[in-house]
């Protein structure tokens, strides 16, 4: 399958697709000869909506207007249906399909929650299985250039499409790492050469040493509001090399190397500019363009943002993954793919097939492309055309888009069990609490090892061993022969 011709205008893309689906006949091509997808599915949404109904509500998180408008416009031209957009902020899209599934009054069709959610939506009854529908349209080759599809599942039923590839990454200020007087005082500080860091350790130890609050420089930017502080931790933990939780689903996350992860968290802490505290997602993004902080954590989205003309960073920084840890004496990486928006389908839509058509149309290859270009929104690529794509390339660059794609396809997977919210929620509000110094780190992430025993019984303790050992079974190969149980 081809990806958008990297010079073709999206006047010229749309009047194609008006062309194509001006006729009447439904084309069979696309279900499994893989070209002409979104021509195929917008034929039958068009077809669908000639007995009754031409209109679908989307609700989308506030930042992706722009990646959704070409989709929408396309989809418009092609099928005569009009798809209104209505955004919330970025952390309410979930609660809000959930209080509509509760209430019976579901006000949308097609939603973006994060891709972390599904599990969660799935079981308040808030989206709909899309197996039958997949069945009937999907080619079977459709996911031969996702790089990221775990998420798309639960339970072993399709629930969602994903349509932004959101793998955690690391940005560097480039000119920090080359300078000959910096490299040679860290050389004589720690007795090792000052480069990217491979480990948790080696970037706690350059953040401190570039952390000079007199010299208007600050080590990092980390995020360190409660409801990010929770994929920091995750990742150090994994580094530390072992699994959060036994093959019986007892919780490993209290021990020595928990603790140890959430002590090197908290020291860290002093080496990140001051207001890191208080920055949110956008507003992380504004600081770190200024350009007077070593480094920083974030996505591809942060990218689109810090290589823009207004940024102050824009071509000096550096991009690895997340850094990881010497696990039995192998360096053991841990990319790490913890946010996504995934196309989903409303149980309350009264029109599922037409829905569902719609999320297969935006997410094909053609029509990803011409959204994944928007500068102003912030979907990341996650199909293998994506990175050909010139106009792509030019927004993100070539040097991010080769660390963003090998990280993307070796990424950890998030916590995708039943009750996802109630367990990350319970270890985001005690590391918040060790952060602050309420508690020591010992005592919060034993409390943490008590509530998710809790929530795994509510939850059923059986059926969600048999999910956890279903995700473990997707880590990347290499990350899984170095992580052990405690018991």
């Amino acid at each position: 399958m081809q990806g958008l011709d990297p010079h073709i205008t999206r006047r010229q893309f749309l009047a194609t697709l008006g062309s194509i689906a001006a006729g009447d006949a439904v084309p069979a091509l696309g279900k499994e000869g893989g070209e002409g997808l979104h021509v195929y599915a917008a034929a039958h949404a068009k077809a669908l909506s000639r007995s009754g109904g031409s209109e679908l509500r989307l609700l989308l998180p506030e930042g992706s207007e722009e990646n959704l408008r070409p989709v929408v416009d396309a989809f418009l031209e092609a099928t005569g249906i009009r798809v209104e957009l209505l955004a919330v902020a970025v952390d309410d899209i979930s609660a809000q399909l959930s209080l509509e599934a509760m209430s019976g009054e579901s006000r949308h069709d097609v939603a973006l929650p994060a891709t972390f959610a599904l599990p969660d939506l799935v079981t308040s009854g808030a989206i709909r299985s899309l197996s039958a529908y997949a069945a009937m349209h999907e080619p079977s080759n459709y996911r031969d250039g996702l790089l990221y599809g775990i998420g798309d599942r639960f339970d072993g039923e399709l629930y969602g499409y994903q349509t932004d590839g959101d793998v955690y990454l690391m940005f560097y200020l480039q000119e920090l790492l080359e300078k000959p007087e910096e490299k040679a005082r860290y050389a004589d500080q720690h007795g090792e050469a000052l480069a990217v860091p491979e480990t948790w350790q080696q970037l706690d130890r350059q953040m401190a040493f570039f952390n000079r609050p007199g010299e208007g420089l600050s080590g990092g930017l980390l995020f360190r509001t409660p409801g990010y502080l929770a994929w920091e931790w995750w990742a150090r933990f994994h580094a530390k090399g072992i699994w959060p939780f036994s093959p019986r689903l007892v919780p490993q996350i209290a021990g020595d190397e928990g603790v140890e992860a959430l002590e090197e968290m908290i020291r860290a802490t002093a080496s990140l500019a001051p207001e890191t505290r208080t920055l949110g997602l956008f507003d992380n993004w504004k600081r770190y363009a200024k350009g007077d902080v070593y480094c920083n954590i974030g996505w591809g989205g942060s990218q689109k943002y810090l290589n823009g003309e207004a940024s102050a960073v824009r071509g000096r920084l550096s991009y690895r993954p997340t850094p990881g840890g010497q696990v039995q004496g192998e360096l053991m990486r841990i990319p790490y793919f913890n946010w996504g928006w995934n196309y989903v389908v409303t149980t309350g839509c009264r029109q599922p097939e037409m829905a569902y058509l719609f999320a297969l149309f935006a997410s094909t290859p053609e029509i990803s492309t011409a959204s994944v270009r928007e500068a102003g929104g912030y979907f990341d690529p996650f199909r293998a055309e994506h990175y050909e794509d010139n106009e792509i390339r030019r927004i993100y660059s070539d040097e991010f888009l080769e660390v963003h794609r090998e990280s993307l396809a070796q990424a950890i997977p998030d916590l995708y069990l039943e009750s996802q919210g109630q367990y990350f929620g319970a270890l985001s509000d005690w590391l918040d609490r060790a952060m602050a110094g309420k508690v020591s780190p010992d005592v919060a992430l034993q409390r943490v090892a008590q509530q998710w025993e809790q929530i795994s019984s509510r939850a059923g303790r059986e059926s969600q061993i048999e999910r956890w050992a279903a995700l473990r079974s997707r880590y990347p190969v290499e990350v899984a022969a170095l992580l052990r149980d405690l018991q």
